[in-house]
């Protein structure tokens, strides 16, 4: 056994950062690159732009320094989200995360990511080589600044490491690696083996660990200027910070404009060249194949495997994941012929393999298993295409951005490897583009079904060879071309696709129409009709021996207009129904081998990473609409069924009448760092204010569903909140490039605290897109750290987490709180993005422009009597805490001013992570209350909240405030109330 050079010493990071002599270009003195050189040398200088919206617009000398910047730019505005994926590449995200990522860490190191990046790397064309090189150059560059402002660096203990040439290669490998659904496969065998082989496919459809999209592309004809308009949404696991990065990156060889993948050069998916305009969604295709092996452990600690040809030597070494707050893990990495074992690998320290007997030349129990009988202990590897043939189509990337013509597009595309990808495409000549772009091994069509035996030659890859990939013309009759992930144009390379809901909807929306704009396109991107209602609503039509509330309940369904609106109580009834007929089939005697006791999920056999694939309950709901067609029930059954959970709703909705869908559709993002989201303050106002949520920031409720356009995909039968959904919105003009459209979720920083970190939110929530500014001079040319707001420029702004602290205290349970001064030029724009939500009404800013905020902040700074704060929460702004003298403010008008009187405001900021906290709002104020009576002076505290804000008036109670009258104020009519230090017991 070996030590393996993919571990890493988790914390270490290199002496120096190269490259910090600087050079201005013509024109320009050193001091204008302040924050934003890579290196030594004028052909290496770059500017750094950005718009209204933080977004990075890059311009150098050439390609190589282009990409310098682009990685050295990526690093300051994400290095926290850089640095997570370049440990989830190396398999030491534990090392820090503890023991929740472990199982991540194990397949990563038994899948060999990292190795298989290496090779990738080395079979690169020399010029594509050194453009990546440049990107990771300029990401080491900027990673010890980018981390200095990235709080959770401190909160995990983690210090920022070194990126190598071949990570970038990596971070696509690890993001990818389970974007085909592979694990797919371990359901099916147990499906087969527990319900029979005709069952095989039974529940075949997109199922929870795949990714889909929608695109369209309208040809000349069907727009109002004549030229194509491509546009879509690639719908994705929603993580914090965002997977795409809107970028322009512009040199004298290509000016382009797209969404980039953070840790990655170029842009790969979704870019304007300002001559041609691409798009991609997967083309849900099966390029990835299980094998189940033989393998035996030798006198001397290896392993054999059989193989075709007989037992031979597999590779074999042990590595060691470093566990933050627990003991280190030992994991056994085996690789035969097929590829890496990811399941059944040993516990090492020298010990047998799982499943392997400790005396030599046996094999492996359960690696035959008998038909009908588990496999215990079986051992799979996985062969997948960039392991074989050490391709991952990254000599397309600069390819892509040099294309001027579709053309030169579909020839680019040719080499490309991984993922498979539908692309449309479109360039200002009016030709169009329609095809498959990837790499589909050839071998068996079972290979694509089920997990297939390692030693039978029959279901080996035939070597060099690849599927031909399907592609078809554009220029139709309709003038339209739609890729919704439905079984179409990639149909021979797949098993499992999306129903055709979303595809029909897109096409139907887009209809006849010949004046098509790109403003237009959000009408598209935002439909919620629901078809997939159709075959549960059909039965609830026809259910018999209905009471009178379950009556009722049929009645209101048939008449909705089945639109999954934010607004509608219907869909939130509807989604009850679809609950209630899920838990009932999962309880069905006719799937009793896969649900409840003997639901695969349960099981040990298989690596608890691979859990969502296998659960039972997801399953049925993403099948739901082909369970209740056919096959499974008869008619009459699936009919009594739904009259059961009819009757059921209707009950439970006379006692809880339905809200509105967006109440519990809420986003329910992915981060590396959860638990920081508060539990729901009743107001951002001064201890009130509106009644919605305080997660709305991170959290917000939305309208559509699984097979909506709008794809915001809940679990039915789990949860109502969705973790998958539009991971950006795209439109791009090919008549005029500044006339396209694009959102993302959250904001162009990963930077809790920046402007501009969750400033998209609001647009993205409600389907708004921003525009796409091409024009230099409409843009802020930046010469700082990527939290400056480049519409307020200050000389050195500061981020809040580097400023002294006029009050710290930790609180048990909650964590560290620290109040700092508001620097109004700096914190605008943080603070315009929490006063203009909705759910900050009362605090009246809502109508209010940054610089109108800025003004007002500068205003109260000014003043003697009134102070505003930040209050950070380990790091992270969670607050703005304002305190004033009474006698100096007009509440001292309603009331009689006594002596070490201080009034407070309090505005929660909206949540910044994933867990509820309980208590978010009490914890702030233990710090506040502190704060205020740290002062011996200080007698009472004023406050002067809502008056009908009846939870905040509790809480008031409850922290031992003593209510007093009502005030009527210009703008609400407010509650006092007091809080004496002698309450406290500090008198």
């Amino acid at each position: 056994m070996t030590s393996d050079v993919d571990s890493e010493k988790p914390g270490e990071r290199s002496s120096g950062i190269p490259g910090e002599s600087s050079s201005g270009g013509p024109g320009e003195g050193p001091g204008a690159w302040d924050g934003e050189r890579p290196g030594p040398g004028a052909g290496d200088a770059f500017e750094v732009f950005r718009d209204d919206w933080g977004i990075p617009h890059l311009r150098a000398a050439d390609a190589l320094a282009l990409a310098r910047a682009q990685g050295r730019v990526t690093v300051l505005d994400r290095a926290w989200q850089l640095e997570t994926e370049r440990h989830r590449v190396l398999g030491t995200s534990a090392s820090h995360l503890g023991a929740e990522a472990v199982d991540w860490d194990r397949f990563v190191r038994r899948a060999r990511i990292a190795d298989t990046a290496r090779r990738c790397y080395d079979r690169l064309a020399p010029e594509t080589a050194a453009w990546v090189r440049a990107y990771v150059d300029g990401v080491n560059e900027g990673l010890a600044e980018g981390a200095a402002h990235a709080p959770e660096f401190a909160a995990v203990g983690l210090a920022p490491g070194r990126w190598e040439p071949w990570t970038p290669l990596g971070v696509w490998l690890s993001t990818h690696i389970l974007f085909a659904g592979f694990p797919t496969k371990l359901w099916r065998e147990e499906v087969a083996r527990r319900l029979g082989a005709d069952r095989t496919t039974l529940f075949a459809t997109d199922g929870p660990g795949t990714a889909g999209s929608n695109g369209w592309l309208l040809t000349g004809a069907r727009t109002a200027t004549g030229a194509p308009i491509v546009a879509g949404d690639p719908h994705r696991f929603i993580e914090d910070p965002g997977v795409y990065q809107q970028i322009r990156l512009a040199c004298p060889e290509f000016d382009v404009v797209g969404l980039a993948v953070p840790g990655i050069p170029g842009i790969a998916h979704f870019g304007h060249t300002g001559h041609v305009a691409w798009a991609i969604t997967n083309a849900m295709a099966d390029y990835q194949d299980l094998y189940r092996e033989q393998l035996r452990r030798t006198p001397d600690g290896g392993v054999e495997a059989l193989g075709p040809d007989g037992w031979y030597r597999a590779h074999t070494h042990t590595e060691t994941i470093e566990v933050a707050g627990a003991d280190p893990e030992p994991v056994e990495v085996i690789e035969t012929d097929r590829g890496p074992v990811i399941i059944g690998s040993g516990p090492g320290d020298g010990g047998p393999a799982e499943g392997t007997r400790a005396g030599s030349g046996e094999p492996a129990d359960g690696a035959r298993p008998e038909p009908g009988e588990p496999a215990r202990d079986a051992f799979i590897s996985l062969r997948y295409p960039p392991r074989v043939t050490g391709e991952l189509g990254f000599d397309v990337l600069p390819a892509l951005l040099r294309a001027r013509t579709v053309a030169d597009l579909d020839t680019a595309l040719d080499r490309w490897a991984e993922p498979v990808n539908v692309v449309l495409a479109a360039d200002t000549a009016g030709s169009t583009l329609h095809r498959v772009a990837g790499h589909v091994p050839v071998r068996p069509y079972v290979n694509r079904l089920r997990v297939v035996p390692a030693e039978d030659p029959a279901y080996a890859w035939r070597e060099g060879e690849a599927v031909p990939l399907p592609r078809t013309a554009v220029d139709g009759s309709d003038g339209i071309a739609v890729m919704a992930n439905e079984r179409g144009l990639a149909a021979p390379l797949g098993v499992e696709f999306a129903p055709p809901h979303r595809a029909r909807r897109i096409r139907e929306l887009l209809g006849e129409d010949t004046g098509w704009t790109p403003g237009a396109q959000a009408d598209v991107h935002t439909d919620t009709r629901l078809a997939s209602s159709r075959p549960l609503l059909s039965l609830l039509a026809w259910a018999p021996g209905l009471g009178p509330a379950a009556d009722r309940l049929r009645d209101r369904l048939l008449r909705w207009d089945r639109h999954m609106d934010a607004d509608s109580t219907d869909a939130t009834l509807y989604a009850r129904l679809r609950t209630d007929v899920v838990h009932r089939l999962a309880g069905h005697p006719a799937l009793k081998g896969v649900t409840g006791a003997d639901d695969p999920w349960r099981s040990a056999a298989y690596p608890a990473l691979f859990r969502p694939w296998l659960a039972a309950v997801p399953r049925i709901g993403y099948a739901l609409e082909s369970l209740l067609s056919a096959g499974l029930l008869p008619y009459e059954d699936r009919l009594a069924l739904v009259a059961a959970s009819a009757e059921a709703v209707a009950a439970a909705a006379d006692e809880t009448p339905p809200g509105p869908w967006g109440e519990l559709h809420r986003l329910s993002p992915w981060q590396a760092l959860p638990d920081r989201t508060p539990d729901g303050p009743d107001g951002p106002d001064g201890f009130g204010g509106s009644d919605d949520s305080g997660a709305d920031g991170v959290r917000p409720g939305l309208a559509g569903d699984h097979d909506c356009v709008l794809s915001t995909s809940s679990v039915p039968g789990v949860t109502d909140l969705f973790a998958r959904g539009p991971a950006a919105r795209y439109v791009w003009d090919l008549a005029r490039r500044e006339d396209s459209r694009w959102v993302v979720p959250f904001g162009a920083s990963g930077v809790p605290g920046s402007a501009h970190h969750r400033d998209q939110t609001p647009l993205w929530a409600r389907g708004a897109l921003a525009p796409v500014v091409t024009d230099w001079n409409l843009l802020h040319r930046t010469t700082h750290r990527p939290e400056e707001n480049p519409a307020v420029t200050t000389d050195e702004p500061v981020a809040p987490a580097l400023r002294p602290a006029v009050h710290e205290q930790k609180v048990e349970g909650f964590g560290t709180v620290r109040l700092v001064p508001v620097v109004p030029a700096a914190d605008a724009g943080l603070l315009h993005g929490w006063v203009t939500e909705e759910r900050a009404r009362f605090w009246g800013m809502g109508d209010h422009t940054r610089e109108q905020v800025r003004e007002i902040y500068a205003f109260v700074d000014a003043l003697p009597t009134h102070h505003a704060y930040l209050a950070l929460r380990d790091g992270v702004p969670a607050a703005l805490f304002q305190t004033y003298e009474p006698d100096a403010d007009p509440v001292g008008e309603c009331y009689d001013v006594r002596p070490g009187d201080i009034g407070i405001h309090l505005l929660i900021a909206p949540a910044e992570g994933e867990g509820a906290v309980k208590g978010y709002t009490d914890a702030l104020l233990t710090a506040f209350i502190g704060f205020v009576f740290g002062e011996p002076a200080r007698l009472r505290v004023v406050v002067e909240p809502d008056a009908r804000n009846e939870k905040a008036l509790a809480r008031m109670v409850r922290m031992g405030f003593e209510l007093g009258p009502e005030i009527v104020k210009p703008e609400k009519t407010a509650r006092l109330a007091f809080l004496t230090r002698a309450a406290l017991g500090l008198a």
